[in-house]
């Protein structure tokens, strides 16, 4: 039968795994929220570009056949 001191180790030895693998998982965390960040303000301007492009599509002259027709 494991000793308490054994027990107590291999407690120790799984809460620092444990501890290690939240750090890993809390910096790959930190590396996607600024990617989700980085495509959220690239929607944003493209977005605007395209209300922009959108409103001067609604500002150009009709397309009319030429009087040689």
């Amino acid at each position: 039968m494991d000793t308490q001191e054994e027990r107590i180790t291999r407690l120790e030895e799984t809460v620092a795994h444990q501890t290690r693998v939240i750090e890993e998982l809390s910096d790959q965390l930190a590396e996607q929220w600024k990617v989700v960040e980085q495509t959220r303000a690239k929607l944003d301007r493209l977005t605007e570009r395209f209300l922009s492009l959108e409103e001067q599509a609604l500002e150009a002259p009709a397309v009319t056949r030429p009087p040689h027709y």
